[in-house]
C-alpha cells in the first residue's frame, strides 16, 4: 500500500494536487485547481466531492454515515462497479457490484496540463484473493480529469487468455436539495426495466421524476441527460460514453430507513444517475482487448 509520505513525494503537484490522511485512515487526493475542488479516496478509487469554482453546494451527496474501509461500500460521491453491477449473475457468486469499490487502489499518475486541467490516474490489478472468486487477470484503470468539468474514464483491460464478460457502473450520487425539486431531461419515450416491478419493460412518459422509491435501467439513452436542480438553480449536463444503458436510482423512504449508513431522510438529498453498462448490456472483452466508459459532469447555472 503507498504511503501518504511516498504518494506526496512521488504525485503530488504544488498548489494543485497533494495527498493527506482522513480521519478514518483512508489517504485521499485532494485537488484544488482554478476550476474546482475535488476529493478523491483512494480506497476504491472514489471521487467523494466536486465543488466547482463558484458553487456552494457540492455536485456530489456524500452520506454523513458513510463507512471507510473495512471491505465496506463508501455511501456517497461515485462509487466503481465492476466487474458486476447490481446482483451477480455470472455464477462466481460475486459480491453485490463487484468488488473493486472495497479494494484500496494505486496512484499511477498525476499531471498538470497546459489548460491548468488536473489528472489523476488510479489502478486496481488481479491478485490471488480476487482470483479466487473471479479467475481472470486483468487491469483496471481510473482516469479523473479536473477542469471546467468532471470527466470519469474507467478502462478495463484484459489480460487473460480467454474472454471474460462484465458490467460495470459509475455509480454517482448527485446532491440536490429536494427530491422533488428535479428532473432529468432527455429521458422521454424511452424504454427502461423496472427493477421494482421484476424488471418489466416500460416507457418513460415525459422528464424523469420522482414519487417514491425508484430503481430503473433506461436502455439506449442519449448520450447527454440534463438533471435539473431547481433548489440549488442549477443543471448538471451528464454525458457519458462506452455505454448502452442508464441507472436512475433512489431507495425512497421506507428503503432509506433500512440502510445503516445514510439518515432515514437523506433519501430526499440525492438522486442516483449512473453511467453503467447494466443487465442486457453486458461487456464481452476478448483476450488482451480494452473497453472504456467515461461520464462528465458539467455545472450549468439555471
Amino acid at each position: 500500500m503507498q504511503s501518504e509520505q511516498e504518494l506526496n513525494e512521488k504525485f503530488a503537484i504544488n498548489d494543485q494536487l497533494h495527498f493527506e490522511q482522513n480521519s478514518s485512515g483512508i489517504i485521499v487526493a485532494e485537488i484544488m485547481s482554478q476550476f474546482s475542488r475535488v476529493t478523491i479516496s483512494t480506497y476504491g478509487a472514489q471521487v467523494l466531492s466536486y465543488l466547482p469554482e463558484g458553487e456552494v453546494e457540492d455536485v456530489l451527496f456524500l452520506s454523513e454515515k458513510a463507512i471507510y474501509g473495512h471491505g465496506k461500500a463508501i455511501r456517497g460521491g461515485i462509487p466503481v462497479c465492476w466487474p458486476c453491477f447490481s446482483d451477480d449473475d455470472s455464477g462466481f457468486d460475486l459480491p453485490a457490484h463487484g468488488f473493486a469499490r472495497n479494494q484500496v487502489w494505486q496512484v499511477i499518475a498525476t499531471n498538470l496540463r497546459e489548460d491548468r486541467s488536473v489528472t489523476i490516474s488510479l489502478a486496481l490489478g488481479h491478485t490471488d484473493a480476487s482470483m479466487a472468486i473471479w479467475p481472470y487477470e486483468f487491469s483496471l484503470v481510473l482516469e479523473v480529469v479536473v477542469s471546467d468539468s468532471l470527466e470519469i474514464v474507467l478502462t478495463t483491460k484484459n489480460l487473460s487468455q480467454e474472454s471474460f464478460t462484465i458490467t460495470q457502473a459509475l455509480h454517482t450520487y448527485f446532491n440536490i436539495r429536494d427530491i422533488d425539486d428535479i428532473a432529468i431531461v432527455g429521458l422521454d419515450k424511452l424504454k427502461y426495466l423496472d427493477k421494482l416491478a421484476h424488471f418489466s419493460e416500460k416507457r418513460q412518459q415525459g422528464h424523469g421524476q420522482v414519487a417514491g422509491e425508484i430503481d430503473r435501467v433506461y436502455l439506449t439513452p442519449p448520450p447527454t441527460v440534463n438533471l435539473t436542480n431547481t433548489g440549488f438553480a442549477r443543471d448538471i449536463v451528464i454525458t457519458s460514453a462506452g455505454t448502452e444503458t442508464l441507472v436512475v436510482w433512489n431507495p425512497g423512504r421506507k428503503t432509506a430507513s433500512l440502510l445503516s449508513d445514510i439518515d432515514a431522510t437523506a433519501y430526499k438529498n440525492f438522486i442516483c444517475i449512473e453511467t453503467a453498462n447494466a443487465l442486457v448490456d453486458k461487456v464481452l472483452i476478448g483476450a488482451g482487448a480494452c473497453h472504456s466508459i467515461s461520464a462528465k459532469y458539467k455545472v450549468e447555472k439555471s
